[in-house]
């Protein structure tokens, strides 16, 4: 990445940078959540599942827009090629492929529209504020923590395997069809991180560097915690100390 010093740091620094990510990823990944421990445990009901499913799309169909916005920063054709494919993954090469239309048949075989899907009007206000956050932050930030940010994929490929066991034994209701999406992505996750991990740990040569990578990382972390925030919150109303009201 552009601006790191010539010499790299030690194999024991990087290791314990290493490590640092790790558990970055381990402790404050969003499968701690209650709203998606309860989903795991079969506690959701039709309508939380779907609400989930429709206000995730909004965060699915940025995928490709932060993506892109990161390959853009990359300074080499190699990496550059490397990071398009995550948009190809995500958009397809042609109408009717890609991880966003795989997310719009689960919510079809969830019992939501498709043209209900892709009318963001209806996504919850902090769902929306969470994925602007995280696309503006990979539009202002330096390369490194753009790619850092995303190493939540580090723990993508455990959440992806729960999820299909959890729909399969409590969600019956779902076509199986549907699932393909997680399925894709537990290869695709483990692919990701891998790159990004490399990049991440090669472009980090000064302790500043690093502490900008893991606080990257953590900030990603609570997106997705703030986005399933929304979701829990989104199916009744705020109390009046919920929105600032005084007894």
């Amino acid at each position: 990445m552009p601006g790191t010093p010539p010499r790299p740091a030690s194999q024991a620094v990087r290791a314990s940078f290493e490590e640092r990510l790790r558990a970055v990823a381990r402790e404050h990944y969003h499968d701690r959540h209650p709203f998606n421990i309860r989903m795991h445990e079969g506690q959701l009901t039709p309508d939380e599942l779907r609400r989930w499913i429709r206000n995730r799309f909004h965060y699915q169909r940025h995928i490709p827009v932060k993506d892109a916005l990161i390959t853009a920063k990359l300074d080499t054709p190699a990496l550059r090629r490397m990071w398009l494919r995550r948009i190809r993954d995500h958009d397809g090469d042609r109408e009717g492929e890609g991880g966003i239309e795989r997310w719009l048949r689960l919510g079809e075989a969830a019992g939501i529209d498709r043209a209900l899907l892709l009318d963001a009007s209806g996504v919850l206000p902090g769902v929306r504020l969470a994925v602007d956050g995280y696309v503006n932050f990979c539009r202002l930030r330096s390369p490194l923590e753009a790619v850092a940010a995303s190493l939540t994929e580090l723990s993508a490929p455990d959440i992806m395997r729960t999820r299909i066991d959890a729909f399969e034994r409590h969600y019956p209701w779902i076509e199986q069809d549907g699932l393909t999406y997680f399925r894709d992505r537990q290869g695709q996750g483990r692919r990701d991180s891998k790159e990004a991990l490399a990049l991440v740990i090669d472009g980090a040569r000064t302790a500043e560097d690093q502490d900008l990578a893991v606080a990257a990382l953590a900030f990603k972390c609570e997106v997705l915690w703030a986005l399933l925030d929304a979701v829990e919150r989104g199916g009744r109303p705020q109390t009046g100390a919920e929105q600032g009201v005084q007894p």
